[in-house]
C-alpha cells in the first residue's frame, strides 16, 4: 500500500532553513512522531529504493520474535563466507543470538546475519519468508527482502516511508534499544575467541539525545540511515535513503530530527516534498495525518523545482490544488489529463505508449 498523495495544504516556508525540501540531498526521506506514526517531513515517501544495510533492522524483529538471546547456534561456512563486511566469524564457531545481534546491527556484519537468518530458518530463503511477512504485519506494503543482510540482488526494495516503521518497530524492544545505542562492544564466541566492535553510526558519539540506529551502504543505494531521537521528551524517527555521502548523512539526520521537533511543538509547520520519481508512483489519496484532516496540496511555483511539491496540514476538502490556469484541479482530473496528453504526445511521435510506472526500476550495486 502506497504512502499517500498529501495531507497538508501548500505553502512556502521562507523560514525553513533546517529541513528545506531543496536543501535535503538524499533521494528519500521521512521524519515520524515515534509515538503516533505521524509524518513531519517527508521527501518521495513511497520512493522504492535499495534498502543496503538498514535490512538488518527487520532481520533483528524476525529473530527476536522466534528466537532465545541465551540460544547457542553454529556458525556455517555459507555465513561465513558473506561479503564483505564481517564480524570474523569462521565457520564452526559457536555464538549466542545476542553475539550474532551486536555484530549485525553495530558492525553492520553480513556473516552475522546470514547466521541469525540460519538460526532461526534453517536458510536465508526460509528467513527472508518471514522478513517479508512482517513487513506485511506492520504495514510496509512498500517493501521487499531477498535476503537477511541487504546486499543487493533484484527485486529487493523499500521506502522511507517503510523504513520508518521498520524502525518504530524496532525501538519497541528495550534490547533493540540497547543493541543499536551501544557505541562500543566486545563479545566473544563460546570458545572464548573476542570481537570487539564499533557501531558504524557516527552519530552517537556528537548526539547524546540519539537512541540509537542503523546505517546502510552500497554503490548502487548510497548511503542510508535510520535512526530515533529524543527532543523535549519526544522520540523522533528520521529515515534517509540515497544520500550522496556520508557526511551530508549525518548532516541531514540532525536538521531533520530538530526539523521534526519543531513541527511536534507547532514551531514549524509539516512538510511534504515530492520530487519527478515518487509523484509519478504516487496513488493513493487517502490521508495518514489524522482522522479529521484532509489531503491538499498545491503544485510548487518556486523557480528551478518543477518537481517539487510543498504541503502543510489544512481542513479543507480532499482535492489536489494544483494551480493550472488559476483554478483547482481534482486529483482524479489532473491525473487523467496527464495520462492522456502523455499518450497523445507519444503517439503523435509515433512511439508506444508507456504505461504508468509504480516506481522507478532498481539498479544492482555492490556492498562498501
Amino acid at each position: 500500500m502506497l504512502f499517500f498523495l498529501v495531507f497538508f495544504l501548500f505553502t512556502f516556508h521562507l523560514s525553513l532553513l533546517t529541513a528545506s525540501a531543496e536543501e535535503i540531498k538524499s533521494r528519500a526521506a521521512v521524519v515520524m512522531d515515534a509515538v503516533t506514526g505521524r509524518v513531519l517531513y517527508a521527501k518521495n515517501p513511497d520512493l522504492k529504493l535499495l534498502p543496503a544495510s538498514t535490512t538488518k533492522l527487520m532481520t533483528a524483529l524476525v529473530v527476536l520474535e522466534r528466537a532465545n538471546l541465551k540460544d547457542v547456534t553454529t556458525v556455517s561456512a555459507r555465513a561465513a563466507a558473506a561479503p564483505p563486511t564481517k564480524a570474523g566469524l569462521k565457520a564452526g564457531d559457536r555464538v549466542t543470538i545476542e553475539t550474532l545481534l551486536y555484530a549485525a546491527l553495530m558492525k553492520s556484519a553480513n556473516d552475522a546475519a546470514v547466521a541469525l537468518a540460519e538460526a532461526v530458518a534453517g536458510s536465508e530463503e526460509a528467513f527472508v519468508t518471514l522478513m517479508n511477512r512482517k513487513a506485511l504485519a506492520i504495514g510496509a506494503d512498500d517493501t521487499h527482502f531477498v535476503n537477511a543482510n541487504g546486499l543487493p540482488l533484484p527485486g529487493q526494495y523499500i521506502t522511507a516511508y517503510d523504513l520508518s516503521k521498520i524502525m518504530r518497530q524496532a525501538i519497541k524492544y528495550p534490547v533493540l534499544k540497547e543493541i543499536i545505542g551501544t557505541r562500543i562492544a566486545e563479545v566473544s564466541t563460546e570458545t572464548g575467541k573476542t570481537m570487539f566492535i564499533k557501531n558504524t553510526n557516527r552519530l552517537l558519539w556528537s548526539d547524546e539525545e540519539l537512541l540509537g540506529g542503523k546505517t546502510g551502504y552500497t554503490r548502487k543505494a548510497r548511503h542510508c540511515f535510520v535512526c530515533a531521537g529524543e527532543r523535549d521528551n519526544e522520540t523522533i524517527i528520521v529515515a534517509l535513503l540515497g544520500a550522496p555521502s556520508r557526511d551530508l548523512l549525518w548532516k541531514e539526520s540532525e536538521e531533520l530530527m530538530d526539523f521534526g521537533i519543531k513541527v511536534v511543538n507547532k514551531a514549524e509547520e509539516p512538510v511534504i516534498y515530492l520530487t519527478k520519481d515518487d509523484r509519478d508512483a504516487v496513488r493513493a489519496t487517502k490521508a495518514l495525518y489524522t482522522e479529521e484532516d484532509h489531503p491538499v496540496v498545491k503544485k510548487s511555483k518556486k523557480r528551478g523545482r518543477k518537481g517539487s511539491v510543498h504541503a502543510r496540514h489544512a481542513k479543507k476538502s480532499p482535492r489536489l490544488a494544483a494551480k493550472k490556469r488559476g483554478r483547482p484541479v481534482h486529483l482524479a482530473h489532473a491525473k487523467k489529463k496527464a495520462a492522456k496528453r502523455s499518450r497523445a504526445q507519444a503517439v503523435s511521435k509515433g512511439k508506444k505508449p508507456k504505461s504508468d510506472s509504480i516506481a522507478k526500476k532498481q539498479e544492482n550495486g555492490n556492498q562498501g
